[in-house]
């Protein structure tokens, strides 16, 4: 499996089966992490960190606080794909890692993003 990009008309392959997404809370300034996993049934997410809380972002009543991170994993079943907002009005847009590279998404305004699994033959 791989993780495919839709973004402005492109698809992006990435060969991973595992990929972490970062972002800036737009309103509290507080960095934000999810860690997923490229899986045939789609993408599952497999923990999710924040740094503190506020504005609708509270962590859940079974996060843990570790490292200055409030850790938990969301009970959610696997997601054909998941789209990312692009409007640009956020700090930075989305970071996007897998097997030791970074690329930022979404960081101006356009049509969101979408992620997604792909079989490594193809779209």
């Amino acid at each position: 499996m791989s993780l495919c990009i839709l973004a402005g008309g492109v698809v992006t392959k990435i060969a991973t089966t595992a990929f972490m997404l970062s972002w800036m809370h737009s309103v509290e300034k507080i960095p934000w992490q999810e860690d997923w996993r490229v899986t045939p049934e789609g993408l599952q997410i497999v923990e999710a960190r924040v740094k503190g809380s506020g504005a609708g972002m509270d962590p859940p009543e079974n996060a843990v606080l570790k490292e200055g991170w409030w850790r938990y994993r969301p009970d959610i079943p696997p997601r054909s794909s998941v789209s990312l907002a692009a409007s640009g009005a956020t700090v930075g847009g989305w970071t996007l890692c897998a097997d030791g590279s970074c690329r930022v998404l979404g960081a101006e305004p356009g049509k969101p993003i979408v992620l997604k699994s792909c079989p490594d033959g193809g779209e």
